[in-house]
């Protein structure tokens, strides 16, 4: 059993992911920030006894008011993942051109360095062990870089999610950004989890990364008068820098989920949209190409549709016994 799980079944309120996502890393924020201010922050260095004499005095309709006040935090700032996510991964404004100039020279540098563990020592035949350390070099490359070096990104975690993307689609001739939401419904459920469990815990790592950022500023302000407990804004510093590192590791993960969608369900979507079956390698890369040419630009896709055909006794056998005491209609109804 997964958190999100376990969060679906504690609150009838939220989704799990929300919980994961969103309302834990803003309580977690604001509990911080609230505690330093309890604590005398920024009129008076912190006595943190204070604190937790200010927490303990509250009643449960002021609890319950301020967990409400979360809530509703969090779902405004609920539809702003997305956003998120692309700041983190270098998707930056174009006043900030410079600083994504530097990032991707520093990125590019250690594509470079990654790059140069993967060649094999020149003259004569290579040892195995060296042979598998280049092979290993290369798979760290390819999970953390794009195949193509001008779509580098000034982030670990804007390269690494590029490459997901790039290593998903592009051996089968997809674009992956165009076709996943396609393919995603066609999922079946083991995948389906399995990518929805890892990308909750990339979305999660990044929420709580950014949270800690926040933080992190916000108790720089607090406790600058204070003088030496301006220190303390080092601790959600940190654990910005922690998340961020376990962001990039999800992204890792989530990467593999979705090469794994695409290699065994690329093929139900040919059925869903009612097209051929490729017969090869090279056509399979052809229909893709074209279908993303469709789906991205509005080509015409040049191709007849291939609709199964239904007989008569063939729908009579796939329609559900109606369950006792149910009409026809209530019947279809509740069946999933």
């Amino acid at each position: 059993m997964n958190l999100g799980t376990v969060a679906g079944s504690a609150t009838s309120l939220v989704s799990g992911r929300f919980l994961l996502v969103g309302y834990l890393p803003t309580c977690a924020g604001s509990f911080f920030l609230l505690s330093l201010v309890w604590a005398g922050a920024p009129n008076r260095p912190p006595a943190f006894r204070s604190a937790w004499k200010a927490a303990t005095t509250l009643g449960v309709g002021e609890i319950l008011m301020l967990f409400l006040l979360l809530l509703v935090v969090a779902v405004l700032f609920h539809p702003l993942q997305l956003s998120v996510v692309k700041f983190l991964e270098g998707y930056w404004p174009s006043r900030m051109s410079a600083l994504t100039t530097y990032g991707v020279r520093r990125q590019n540098q250690r594509r470079s360095r990654l790059s140069a563990g993967t060649a094999l020592t020149p003259g004569g035949p290579p040892a195995p062990s060296e042979v598998r350390r280049a092979g290993l070099a290369l798979i760290v490359l390819r999970q953390s870089f794009p195949s193509e070096s001008g779509l580098t990104r000034p982030t670990r975690l804007g390269n690494t999610l590029a490459a997901a993307e790039d290593r998903a689609g592009r051996p089968y001739g997809w674009d992956a950004p165009v076709a996943w939401p396609r393919l995603y419904p066609l999922l079946a459920d083991p995948v389906r989890i399995m990518v929805d469990n890892r990308r909750d815990m990339l979305d999660a790592m990044v929420r709580l990364s950014v949270t800690g950022l926040v933080c992190g500023i916000g108790s720089t302000v607090l406790l600058a008068p204070t003088g030496w407990w301006v220190m303390l804004s080092a601790a959600p510093l940190f654990l910005a820098r922690l998340a961020y590192g376990a962001a990039v590791a999800a992204a890792l993960s989530y990467g593999e989920a979705l090469r794994v969608a695409f290699d065994l369900h690329r093929f139900d979507l040919y059925s869903a949209l009612r097209i051929d079956l490729p017969a090869t390698r090279d056509e399979e890369r052809q229909v893709n190409t074209t279908l993303c040419d469709f789906w991205r630009q509005g080509r015409d896709l040049g191709q007849d549709y291939t609709h199964p055909v239904a007989t008569a006794d063939a729908t009579s056998l796939s329609l559900p016994a109606p369950a006792p005491g149910m009409s026809d209609l209530g019947g279809s109804a509740n069946t999933p």
